[in-house]
């Protein structure tokens, strides 16, 4: 039988997929998890679970949420049409105007 093996590095942390053992019983896949993937790198706890008991879930049988769209945060996402409005427009004028005069005096 063959045992899927979960590890943790850090109380906390999240298990991470780190290979299987094959054993023909949950005792001696958990010694042999143990051994093979417990004691090469800093191990806080190991999940041993038989391969036939993970389910798996993909995107053709469930919507799954995906992003949100955050393209509004780029001025790129935005089509201009070539025409400025019209606040700017006045805006440039009053600042150009200002300009000549302070030129002036």
């Amino acid at each position: 039988m063959i045992w899927e093996v979960f590890r943790q590095e850090k109380t906390g942390g999240y298990h991470t997929h780190c290979g299987n053992v094959h054993a023909p019983d949950r005792e001696m896949a958990q010694q042999y998890a143990a051994i093979q993937h417990g004691r090469r790198k800093p191990t806080n706890s190991i999940w041993v679970v038989p391969r036939d008991e993970i389910g798996e879930i993909n995107d053709d049988e469930v919507a799954f949420g995906g992003t949100t769209d955050r393209s509004y945060r780029w001025a790129t996402a935005y089509n201009t049409t070539g025409e400025d409005a019209s606040e700017v427009v006045e805006s440039e004028d009053e600042q150009a105007d200002a300009e000549k005069r302070r030129g002036e005096a």
